[in-house]
């Protein structure tokens, strides 16, 4: 028998208690989920978070802190997944210990698989998306200054980002002009607007 949402929600109390374990529960049917294809949970995170995040953003440490996984274990994350195919790893011309990791076609192609969890978010009605998006978000924000972890925010709502030079957008903290989209993706030099 099915229960229905409001009737599960009158019965739950709206209280830590509550909260934790839905969200664990979530995590582990979302991690379930990814294991369904050829990747580990961690693979998907990982190459989900490549996609989104701007050129200065896909270093291996920045993949680690973004996931709160060790720099260690990412690195033999990204680099199965380059032996899959599914990201390659250009170093840098000014310093050869630097290097990034850009998502290929076929790590776009994987990322794209249909997910239940995302099936089921479309499933919302927009008020509900709307209501998780800003829950999860002050959730995250906390969570993020208790650890003093880095925000990983978008390039656009950064006090740095320049939307208005002649150029085309810049950000002022790099002092290098922004390519198209970038701004919509994640930063991890990222520091919200005031």
């Amino acid at each position: 028998m099915m229960i229905s949402y409001r009737y599960y929600n009158r019965m739950m109390k709206n209280d830590s208690r509550t909260l934790r374990p839905l969200l664990d529960r979530l995590f582990r049917l979302s991690a379930a989920d990814a294991w369904l294809g050829d990747l580990t949970p961690t693979q998907m995170a990982a190459l989900d978070y490549l996609s989104r995040a701007n050129r200065f953003s896909r270093a291996p440490s920045q993949v680690a802190d973004f996931l709160g996984a060790t720099r260690g274990t990412v690195s033999q994350t990204l680099k199965t997944l380059e032996r899959k195919g599914l990201v390659a790893e250009h170093k840098s011309k000014e310093d050869k210990r630097r290097i990034r990791y850009d998502i290929t076609s076929s790590g776009q192609t994987a990322l794209n698989g249909v997910s239940q969890l995302g099936s089921a978010l479309a499933e919302l009605d927009a008020d509900q998306q709307q209501a998780l998006i800003t829950g999860l978000h002050a959730l995250l924000h906390q969570l993020v200054q208790t650890r003093g972890s880095r925000p990983f925010g978008l390039c656009r709502d950064c006090r740095y980002h320049d939307p208005s030079t002649p150029q085309g957008a810049f950000c002022r903290l790099l002092e290098v002009r922004l390519e198209a989209g970038e701004a919509a993706q994640i930063c991890h030099e990222q520091i919200a607007a005031a």
